[in-house]
Formats: structure tokens, sequence, C-alpha cells
């Protein structure tokens, strides 16, 4: 176990308006969902979602200002199959725009047995890697991540991530004290970007624009985080 790392702290404002934003655009939800762990959420984020050229526009621009505001130190950025493939390329995009051009690559799940052959595309895996990924849950992808990125002879640097849950991970079908995001800064040692936490969506509840009709979903979304909730 490594010491634990000072992690980059999402910008409040930033944090409050990609809340927002992702509510409007219909890729936060709230209601009765089952997650991986077999819990019942009320609340679901599905960055499939942002389904259109403005919507992923715009989700580059909050990932690209979270990710150096934080200051984290990358070469190069990754996008793991599926998800992430079109995140890392348009947040490569809007950093290019915001004066930071590197690199980006991403795996296939199969790998190819003609043409260039292999399981990466892109740029070669090399340098400091930043992993671009929507969220995690338990940190299976970003541990899949890590082992091809080493694998390649890089380094898997830092991780940027939509949104922290702020929850407990499962192994073995049982509730562990710390999260998948916890778990790969603490445990794997590498830094983890965040533009919302869980903390973020119960003030935008509790304080939003429409804090009036969202208070049952957050008593709810607060009774969840008492339960399944963990630290920073």
């Amino acid at each position: 176990m490594v010491d634990s790392l000072p992690q980059p702290g999402a910008d409040a404002q930033l944090a409050q308006d990609f809340v927002e934003f992702a509510v409007e655009a219909g890729v936060l939800r709230f209601g009765q969902f089952t997650t991986k762990a077999g819990r019942i959420s009320p609340y679901f984020f599905n960055a499939g979602l942002f389904d259109d050229g403005a919507k992923m526009a715009r989700l580059s621009e909050f990932y690209a200002k979270a990710i150096l505001a934080s200051g984290v130190a990358f070469d190069m950025v990754f996008g793991p199959a599926y998800k992430g493939i079109p995140l890392a390329a348009t947040v490569a995009v809007e950093l290019a725009r915001q004066g930071k051009n590197v690199p980006f690559a991403y795996n296939r799940k199969e790998a190819k047995d003609h043409g260039e052959g292999g399981s990466l595309v892109g740029a070669p895996l090399k340098g400091r890697v930043l992993i671009i990924d929507d969220v995690m849950s338990a940190g299976t992808a970003a541990r899949e991540s890590i082992a091809l990125i080493k694998g390649a002879g890089a380094i898997p640097h830092a991780m940027a991530i939509a949104l922290d849950r702020q929850e407990k991970a499962t192994e073995n079908g049982k509730d562990v004290a710390h999260s998948a995001v916890q778990y790969v800064r603490d445990q794997l040692g590498m830094q983890v970007c965040t533009i919302a936490r869980l903390e973020d969506l119960l003030a935008f509840l509790a304080q939003g624009p429409a804090a009036e009709s969202m208070r049952e979903h957050h008593s709810q979304v607060l009774a969840y985080r008492e339960r399944y909730g963990v630290g920073n």
C-alpha cells in the first residue's frame, strides 16, 4: 500500500455546472436502478446518453477544464473500450483547443489479426498516461487498462472520470470500506481527477436551481450515501 496521494479537487462551480448539464441531458436520472453490486440506487449516471455532437463537445470541455485545473501531469491520454474511446478522442481535441496538444490511443476488446493487427489503436503508448473513463464502480476496467499500459512499457499515471459515486466497492460479493476510486488512488498509487462527486450532486439537489422539485430525490440520495457512502 502506498501513502495516500493528495487528489486534484474539482472546481466547485464547474462541478455544479456539470451536474446541472448531466441532469438536463438526461444522463443523470433519478428513480430506482440496480447497480452492478446489486444495490438499489436512487440515481443513475449513463455517459452513453451523451449521444450527439453538442453534448459530447460540452462534455469534453468539462473534462478538459477539470484535468487542466487539477495540475495532473501526463504525456498522452488513453480511452479503454468501449465508452472510453469517444471520451479520449473528444477530450484530446478539447485539450488541444485549450492549449495542450497530446497524443491519444485506445484499445479494442478483441485483438485484430489483420492490417496493423493488435489490440491498440492510435499513438504508441509511452510516457505518463492519463486514462479517461466515465465512472468507476469496481476498479476492474482500471486494472485492465493499467496492465495493458504497463505491458506496452508506458506508465499508468492518472485517471480522469466524470462522476465519483463515493460509495463502497464490493469484493467477492461483499461491501468493503473503500470505494473504487480510493482503491485506484491508495492501492494502485494513481491520481484520480473527477469533474464531480456525489457530494456535488447532493449540493445541487439541495441548493440548485431546481432544488424545490428535487427535494425527494435529495432525501433518497442522502439516505443511500448514509448507507453505502465513503469519505473523500
